[in-house]
């Protein structure tokens, strides 16, 4: 983002207790118990979570055998939902399954005579980005809001604050000056809390020990000049599923770039590689990403178009959105050049028929540069710098 002059931007972070984020892990978990069993198995699994219940459904289709109210309560356990005083809890919720086998009009366009053919799993369009305001090249807003939202779920989890529950939200707004962060305008953290709780012993426990942690050696932030909001409303108890229905693939944009990039509507959670929605975006984000380690331009979005059926993209579009000096057809073209873009070479470049997605779920799916997550390696930078000529 590079406009000029004195700007404000914000992006939002949840814990792994809010209910879209349940929803989101139990499709995951689901992908990843059947893919460890069977790395070809064809899945796309969505989740609902409300008060007192899990309901799964979608299409799969696997030589594998998932156990899946076992899953789904193992997911919900791990998540800390561990008392029906919450409204939701793993032991006693129900769990209700309604899957079918993937369409054999679309297998017939994935499933080809030759791997290396085979089809988009559907048309639409992905987007990657990468931009050098952080050491993970990730936008300092969504950075920081994710940071701050492990730590309120680390510090219940380990029990430094035995009076956080499960749900939460963290939100960050930095004031740039031309297009570079230079600190942190305002915070918002949301945490559901036990009942006994009060809202001094909230706000004090936030910013003891999930802000001032987090934040005082991020060359960001004066707390003093920064504004603070800490459960607004007062109270938050009731949470989680029970104070809102959850639903797989509705936190898109803190899954991705916090609103810097665009997104392509697509969500990731419950879909194997062979759906180009995940696997596609994943690429995106490793050119993104190798593009801006090169130095050839300080920021980088990219665009991929897929039709069903198909394997070669429609569209490729690798922009500096104005940030380098590098053209941007200059740069597409050297893209296209060092990766190969067809589904088959995506997931076989990434290594993606791994059961490594329930990871992804929450804190982001990019900016994490864990062991599993291969789209965060720079390791194309010298085939860039050799194709782009410079």
């Amino acid at each position: 983002m590079h406009s000029k002059g004195k700007y404000f931007f914000t992006s939002e972070s949840v814990t792994e207790g809010h209910p879209d984020k349940v929803a989101d892990q139990i499709s995951d978990a689901v992908l990843d118990t059947l893919l460890e069993q069977d790395p070809d198995a064809h899945v796309a699994c969505e989740a609902m979570v409300t008060t007192g219940m899990a309901v799964i459904a979608g299409e799969i289709t696997t030589k594998g055998y998932a156990d899946l109210p076992r899953v789904v309560r193992e997911t919900i356990k791990n998540i800390g939902y561990s008392s029906s005083e919450m409204g939701f809890d793993w032991q006693t919720c129900s769990v209700i399954s309604s899957i079918d086998h993937q369409s054999p009009d679309i297998a017939q366009g994935v499933l080809r005579e030759k791997a290396e053919d085979q089809g988009a799993g559907d048309q639409g369009m992905m987007f990657g980005y990468a931009c050098n305001e952080t050491p993970t090249l990730m936008p300092a807003p969504i950075y920081w809001a994710h940071l701050l939202s492990q730590q309120l779920a680390k510090v219940r989890k380990d029990g430094t604050v035995d009076i956080f529950r499960p749900d939460g939200k963290t939100q960050v707004s930095f004031e740039y000056q031309d297009g570079k962060p230079v600190r942190i305008n305002n915070l918002v953290v949301s945490t559901q809390h036990a009942p006994h709780a009060s809202h001094a012993d909230v706000i004090e426990a936030v910013k003891s020990q999930v802000i001032r942690p987090v934040l005082e050696n991020s060359g960001y932030f004066e707390e003093k000049d920064c504004e603070i909001f800490i459960n607004t409303t007062g109270r938050f108890v009731v949470g989680g599923p029970m104070g809102d229905c959850g639903l797989t693939g509705r936190k898109i944009i803190q899954d991705t770039y916090g609103g810097s990039g665009h997104h392509g509507g697509g969500a990731f959670s419950g879909k194997d590689p062979s759906k180009v929605d995940r696997s596609g975006a994943y690429m995106g984000r490793y050119i993104a990403k190798n593009v801006v380690a090169a130095g050839l331009a300080p920021e980088c979005e990219v665009q991929i178009a897929y039709c069903i059926g198909v394997a070669d993209p429609v569209s490729v579009l690798v922009s500096s959105r104005g940030s380098g000096d590098i053209p941007d057809e200059i740069l597409t073209k050297a893209v296209r050049e060092v990766f190969d873009l067809r589904p088959f070479f995506i997931t076989k470049r990434l290594d993606l028929k791994r059961p490594i997605y329930s990871k992804t779920s929450c804190y982001g799916h990019f900016g994490r540069e864990l062991p599993e997550f291969t789209w965060e390696k720079t390791d194309a930078v010298k085939d860039l710098q050799t194709a782009a000529k410079v």
